[in-house]
């Protein structure tokens, strides 16, 4: 799933793949923004991403649908 986090005074975006679902993150986003504390997500590589809430302007989460490959029209 694909996580796109907007950043205050930020240009760029930041784009999180990560291997958690949709319900999950939206658990620890809320949770960062309603206690003040930061956002903190494991992307597909082990990664972990911390973002302060103070600082952020969105989050949009994608859907959980695997991407289509190839020609064939399913």
């Amino acid at each position: 799933m694909e996580i796109t986090i907007g950043v205050q005074n930020l240009t760029r975006e930041l784009v999180i793949e990560t291997d958690q679902t949709s319900d999950e993150v939206t658990t620890v986003v809320k949770e960062a923004l309603d206690g003040g504390s930061s956002i903190e997500l494991t992307d597909s590589r082990g990664r972990r991403i911390i973002v302060p809430s103070s600082s952020v302007g969105y989050v949009e989460i994608g859907t959980e649908a695997q991407r289509r490959v190839g020609f064939g029209s399913l």
